[in-house]
């Protein structure tokens, strides 16, 4: 007797659904539970400092006095002392208060200035900065100079937020995962064909050497201009490019396991940095080399991170949208039925690892602009870290099966563990021990997910 079972197929469907989408969407998952437990665990009492701590005040003066009120502003120097004084005192006077004086300096300075406000005209409202504050001076004031008995003490008042949820710890996680997000964007592309690239660390290290040299020896050293610049980063990314279309040639052309060709070419590369450094770190480059690396000319945002974001823009669109990017997933799905559909395997594969040394000498590039220099030391253990942001992001070691984006969440999701894992003041070898874990249990989702398909 046959039994209908057509009232099941929803559920199923449904469950084949949710199956997916957790697949596709669990390291992002992942991410934010992430970032929900840290900002938990480091939640802290923060004070305002700086252009906030003067907005603060600024809405707190009190209205009645708005109109002709006397301000003193008291502040330390320097930083976000400075910053706090000048952008206070124009505050106030937009809102129509005079600003009797800004005293900038130590509790000496603030008493001069207090007592020579208490022998001439008084101040209603003194306003400090969140250091000054905590000065001595101000303790018993009224008693000291009955001038000033009438004046009030205004401070910035402390909130509690996560240390994590700082923008500027934020935007220094950004900046210090974007080389290797970077160069995890051609790893991704090397494992989709089922390869390997060990080398990506060491040509980290040649191409920041090759373009800091390019830019000494032939470009002018620290009076380069930006011709200079852009020259010495291409030497840099075209040498990487080089040996990444080498690694690409031995695996295609001679059968070499990529595991093997890639090895060899690490050391390559490696020695070659030493050979080109003299052992030494070259930082003769000019000041604004440092733009790539430290400059944030995007609301805020470092120029490193805008580039990573539109470089993964960019990955991301050829990877779903063009022909190149079905024929990587073909290649790594099954090289044979792939060749056999008319697809050129060794081409892909020669591309790819060409990319691959590209975006490795771009890294390379973009830690020489954020250090300053080059030097063979650069990019030390990286390529494990590359490994492991492509690998937490979902992409299958197996090759034909993961996304650009994933990637991407997963350099995040390691950048993420580091960075708190430093604010709660965990080890750095126990550090190296979760991170193993991190990586343990992707592979192991993944060869589980590969398991049930």
């Amino acid at each position: 007797m046959n039994v209908n079972n057509d009232s099941a197929t929803p559920v199923h469907r449904f469950r084949g659904v949710a199956a997916a989408m957790l697949a596709d969407q669990g390291m992002l998952l992942v991410l934010v539970l992430l970032c929900a437990f840290f900002s938990v665990v480091t939640l802290d009492e923060q004070t305002p400092a700086g252009a906030e701590a003067a907005r603060q005040l600024a809405a707190s003066l009190p209205e009645e006095l708005a109109e002709g009120g006397r301000l003193l502003v008291v502040a330390g120097r320097g930083g976000d002392e400075d910053a706090f004084a000048a952008s206070l005192a124009e505050q106030a006077a937009a809102a129509g208060w005079q600003v009797v004086a800004v005293s900038q300096g130590g509790p000496r300075e603030a008493r001069g200035a207090l007592e020579e406000l208490a022998a001439g005209q008084a101040a209603d409202v003194i306003a400090c900065s969140s250091s000054a504050g905590a000065w001595g001076v101000f303790d018993g004031l009224g008693k000291r100079l009955p001038a000033l008995a009438e004046a009030r003490v205004l401070r910035p008042e402390p909130s509690r937020w996560p240390n994590f949820l700082k923008t500027t710890n934020l935007l220094n996680v950004a900046n210090q995962i974007a080389v290797i997000a970077i160069v995890a964007i051609g790893m991704t592309l090397v494992i989709l064909t089922g390869g390997i690239d060990l080398s990506v660390g060491s040509l980290i290290a040649l191409s920041s050497v090759a373009g800091a040299r390019m830019i000494r020896d032939v470009c002018g050293g620290q009076e380069a201009g930006l011709a200079g610049m852009l020259a010495g980063a291409a030497a840099g990314v075209v040498v990487c490019g080089v040996a990444g279309l080498l690694s690409g040639g031995v695996v295609t052309l001679f059968g070499i396991p990529p595991f093997i060709a890639t090895l060899a070419m690490m050391l390559v590369a490696s020695g070659s940095a030493y050979i080109l450094a003299a052992g030494q770190s070259i930082n003769q480059v000019p000041d604004a080399f440092v733009w790539l690396g430290r400059g944030a000319d995007l609301g805020g945002i470092p120029n490193a991170v805008v580039l990573m974001l539109v470089l993964y823009g960019l990955a991301h669109i050829v990877m779903s949208r063009t022909t190149f990017g079905r024929y990587v997933y073909a290649v790594g799905g099954n090289a044979e039925a792939a060749r056999l559909s008319g697809v050129p395997v060794q081409r892909v594969v020669l591309a790819v690892y060409l990319l691959c040394g590209l975006l490795a000498g771009l890294g390379g590039i973009v830690m020489a602009s954020q250090l300053k220099s080059g030097a063979p030391t650069y990019g030390q253990m990286y390529e494990l870290y590359v490994i492991a942001a492509v690998v937490v992001g979902g992409t299958s070691l197996s090759g034909g099966e993961g996304q650009v984006l994933g990637t991407l969440v997963g350099a995040l999701i390691i950048a993420v563990i580091q960075n708190g894992m430093n604010l709660t003041g965990v080890e750095s070898y126990t550090q190296k021990v979760v991170l193993g874990l991190v990586i343990l249990a992707a592979v192991l989702l993944d060869r589980l997910r590969s398991r049930r398909g």
